[in-house]
């Protein structure tokens, strides 16, 4: 997941902050957390550990 989002950070940083809109930032999170869910992972579970809610476990290294 770090490795997924830091790359998504990249593309954004290559076009000036600007490479994903609103819509598109919720989408790529959904994406991941399907993701993680179809790879038997319990998203919830996992940002619970880590006292988060379960759309926040990419903001650690997200800056789109």
């Amino acid at each position: 997941m770090e490795r997924v989002v830091l790359a998504l950070n990249a593309v954004n940083e290559a076009h000036n902050e600007s490479a994903y809109e609103t819509d598109e930032r919720e989408q790529l999170c959904d994406f991941i957390d399907q993701s993680l869910t179809e790879h038997d992972i319990d998203v919830v579970a996992l940002a619970a550990r880590h006292g988060l809610g379960r759309y926040q476990i990419t903001d650690k290294w997200r800056k789109w």
